[in-house]
């Protein structure tokens, strides 16, 4: 049966190929063939011959527990994905990274409480690692981490998973790092960090170079060929994000771009001051402030979950902050994101 009447079934996966992926599910419908090449590998092939690819801001939230969203900033719209199957009750604190076209979870701990005695989950930290196959639609466990971990540095250096720090099942902070090739599904063991803190701790990539941050630490640690070295740092305290190679820091209701030893003020960012949980995202060449919590203060005692997307285009010669479309589903504490590009 043919794609399109009329048209070689090579020149009709190259027009599905232009249509944006928020839309795949609705091209499934419309027969059987058109489901097979939405499923195929050859649509994907044809997407990167086209030039036709996309990036997509993935997001999960606490509220409700486990949902992901991707966000098409071409349609100011935002879909859900299938639900993450691990066993673990609100997987929270967990790493999030995109790599060769799929999402991966790695690791993590349970938030989940007990509503009448207050007794947390037994599951303090996993070493499950999962990926979402956009592909396919459909999420799979992969080659668990060596070493369980929670609240860890977790990020992409060409093209493998690289993790390290945290805390472990006996609550107790990790030195050990290791990196993951996701093609051939494999964890190798790293040299590990100089020292831990009793802080959870972020990676990020600048200049091509893994930096490990620890909250409350004056110092940085770089991974380098001969592994890694500790710097001091003067930068600001608060949360981070990488935009083109730049790093940019929220801190006292500012923004500021960050170079190693000096820093300038961005803009304001005032209205963040009273909303925690967010979660501060570079995303294309702009920051996305998502979601959070708005706590109890003076007489109203009522905690609002936020499902707004406040975005701060930085390519203008005055950076502006302007409105996406809320999350549908997602809302409250932000527990991860990260730009999906397929």
């Amino acid at each position: 049966m043919v794609l399109i009447e009329g048209l070689p079934d090579a020149v009709a996966i190259r027009c599905l190929a232009r249509v944006p992926f928020t839309l795949f599910p609705k091209l499934e419908v419309v027969s059987r063939s058109w489901r097979e090449a939405v499923l195929s590998t050859e649509l994907y092939k044809a997407r990167e011959e086209v030039k036709s690819r996309e990036n997509l801001l993935c997001v999960c939230a606490f509220d409700p527990e486990n949902v992901w969203q991707i966000y098409d900033p071409t349609r100011d719209l935002w879909i859900t994905l299938p639900i993450l199957p691990s066993k673990v009750r609100n997987l929270a604190h967990f790493g999030v990274v995109s790599t060769g076209g799929k999402l991966f979870v790695l690791g993590g701990g349970s938030d989940a409480v007990d509503p009448y005695t207050g007794d947390q989950d037994g599951s303090f930290a996993t070493n499950e690692v999962w990926a979402y196959d956009p592909l396919i639609r459909r999420w799979s466990q992969r080659a668990a981490m060596i070493v369980p971990r929670t609240m860890f540095a977790c990020c992409v250096l060409n093209g493998k998973i690289l993790v390290a720090g945290g805390f472990t099942t006996c609550r107790k902070s990790i030195s050990k790092a290791e990196i993951y090739d996701p093609d051939k599904d494999i964890w190798v063991s790293i040299p590990d960090l100089h020292h831990t803190h009793n802080s959870g701790c972020t990676g990020l990539v600048i200049g091509g170079e893994v930096h490990v941050v620890h909250k409350g630490l004056t110092t940085v640690q770089v991974l380098t060929k001969d592994g890694w070295r500790v710097y001091e740092h003067s930068w600001v305290q608060g949360p981070m994000t990488v935009v083109n190679g730049s790093l940019y820091v929220m801190s006292h209701g500012l923004i500021y771009k960050q170079d190693q030893e000096s820093r300038k003020v961005v803009i304001s960012a005032s209205e963040f001051k009273r909303r925690i949980g967010f979660a501060m995202m570079g995303f294309r060449d702009d920051i996305y402030v998502i979601g959070g919590v708005i706590g109890p203060e003076g007489w109203n005692w009522d905690i609002k979950k936020m499902s707004d997307v406040d975005v701060l285009t930085l390519g203008n010669e005055r950076p502006v902050w302007q409105k996406a479309a809320s999350m549908t589903r997602c809302r409250g504490t932000i527990l991860g994101c990260a730009e999906l590009r397929i």
